[in-house]
């Protein structure tokens, strides 16, 4: 089994290269915010250019799969956490080393840095082996690190480390310091007089006392004075300090490639476990999707918008609302209908972000989902209208909208939101319908939420979705969004009471 990363089984599947930048439809779809939650903490991996880039196969998204339910296994997921600390110790060795001024210093602090990448890739393997593996991808990097320890380069490494470290830890001198001047000898046959003295004085020994040793400093670089102690030191172990030299020239690149970036690739998976941690507390449910690149019958039970949610929990003000959906036959076309605050333009978030969530090979919110395979994403939320392209809003949206359905293929997914809302109700019509034609034509998934009710009939492709409010208070939402026919009812009532144009309302006004 040929191990090359815990992210890309094949070479094809890293063909093309993690996007630096975010996808456009990512502040659409508040993905930006989602992805700056889960990465937030892990800055060093520079995980995000993972996050921006969707996979294009299932193989790739199944293969991910396996490895995020092997690390819901707590035991395995602490084993992986222990390796991250002990490399980002290495890490910080490593830097540190280049702050400092005196060479003997910077060699030494290289020195525990090799150390501890040692023990790190020994005790990974120790852990692996005890947990009942089950991903490709894991299994595969254990035969790889079982290979890497019994082999020359590593296992040189290490008797080296550990020689140099024990002969160093030999060291032993004396100073005889008068005045301005320091003498430094090798140890003879001088009395250590601390342990006498340590047993003389416990007797008089009254409970706990102050330690009033002093305090090493935090700041790790040397002064001048001990710079210069230590050359002198050097000299009085000239091989040792040689072979100091000579450890550091020929392991610059000390760190295995492979190792390197398992120990960064793996924080992908990391990172999101802990992030969806935080909801999977508060009761809610992730899934691995179903997926398909052929099958358009997609479906989803319980699903919630990630960036609201998490700004739910935080506030601990509102509950979590969760939706279902699904498309069988023909269907292509969610059009949500119904009062504003309604959720519905969560809901169209919600579809976008489970789609791009469940490219990337993530669990996604859900108790089950079976989702579709897209090529690319296309998303059109109102913006405010600038004077730097010359355009009305409405011809902006147009120009927006005219670049997305040249781009989309059938196989593409389209969201837009509430358009042409700057323009007359019959201009709206006419211009939506004529969006809707080329839609149905191309066959793409689209969620499209609208005022028009009459959208929702446009035909065998279209599903008509409704945002639903309180039954007995229509003043109040429920945030669920329900199949059923569009007919601009649900809130009249809602809209009338807002305006004070009810029944009774008029009838207050008439009769003084």
């Amino acid at each position: 089994m040929v191990f090359r990363s815990v992210l890309f089984e094949k070479p094809e599947d890293d063909t093309k290269n993690a996007a630096t930048e975010a996808p456009a439809f990512f502040i659409d779809l508040n993905l930006d915010q989602v992805i700056e939650a889960i990465t937030i903490g892990k800055l060093e991996y520079d995980l995000k250019p993972f996050f921006n880039t969707a996979l294009d196969n299932i193989e790739a998204i199944e293969y991910r799969h396996e490895i995020f339910q092997d690390l819901e296994n707590q035991v395995l997921f602490q084993y992986i956490t222990s390796f991250a600390q002990k490399m980002r110790l290495m890490r910080q060795h490593l830097t540190q080393s280049k702050k400092l001024h005196y060479k003997y210093q910077q060699e030494r602090w290289f020195l525990d840095a090799v150390e501890i990448y040692c023990g790190a890739v020994e005790y990974l393997l120790s852990d692996l082996n005890l947990v009942a593996l089950k991903s490709r991808g894991l299994l595969a990097f254990r035969e790889y690190l079982t290979d890497y320890i019994s082999s020359g380069r590593f296992t040189s490494l290490q008797e080296e480390t550990k020689s140099l470290r024990a002969d160093l830890d030999e060291v032993e001198y004396c100073l005889f310091i008068k005045e301005n001047r320091i003498v430094v000898r090798k140890c003879e046959t001088e009395i250590d007089y601390s342990i006498e003295i340590k047993a003389t004085f416990e007797k008089f020994k009254q409970g706990e006392i102050e330690d009033l040793k002093p305090k090493n400093s935090e700041w790790p670089d040397m002064n001048h004075v001990e710079a210069g102690v230590l050359d002198l030191v050097a000299r009085l172990y000239p091989d040792i300090f040689l072979s100091l030299d000579s450890f550091n020239a020929k392991n610059v690149n000390y760190l295995d490639d492979t190792i390197g970036a398992f120990d960064r690739e793996i924080q992908f998976y990391v990172a999101y476990l802990e992030y969806i941690a935080l909801f999977k507390r508060a009761g809610l449910s992730f899934c691995y999707p179903k997926m398909s690149d052929k099958s358009k019958e997609v479906y989803a039970y319980e699903v919630f918008d990630l960036a609201l949610a998490k700004k739910v929990l935080s506030e601990k003000s509102l509950s979590i609302v969760c939706n279902d959906f699904y498309l069988k036959d023909q269907e292509r076309i969610f059009v949500v209908s119904g009062p504003n605050q309604g959720g519905k333009t969560t809901f169209a978030r919600t579809f976008g972000q489970l789609h791009f969530m469940a490219s990337l090979g993530c669990p996604v919110p859900g108790r089950e989902a079976q989702l579709f395979m897209f090529d690319r994403l296309f998303t059109h939320f109102e913006k405010e209208e600038t004077i730097k392209n010359l355009h009305g809003k409405l011809q902006d949206d147009l120009v927006r909208i005219h670049s997305i359905l040249e781009q989309a293929t059938p196989n593409s997914i389209i969201i837009m939101n509430e358009i042409f809302t700057s323009t007359t109700l019959n201009d709206a019509r006419f211009l939506s319908q004529k969006i809707m034609e080329r839609i149905v034509k191309l066959g793409v998934l689209c969620v499209f939420v609208t005022f028009l009710d009459e959208l929702a009939s446009f035909g065998e492709t279209t599903v008509s979705l409704v945002s639903t409010v309180v039954p007995e208070n229509p003043a109040s939402r429920t945030y669920k969004i329900v199949r059923r026919p569009a007919d601009g009812l649900a809130y009249a009532l809602s809209i009338a009471e807002k305006h004070r144009l009810t029944y009774d309302h008029l009838k207050e006004r008439i009769n003084p």
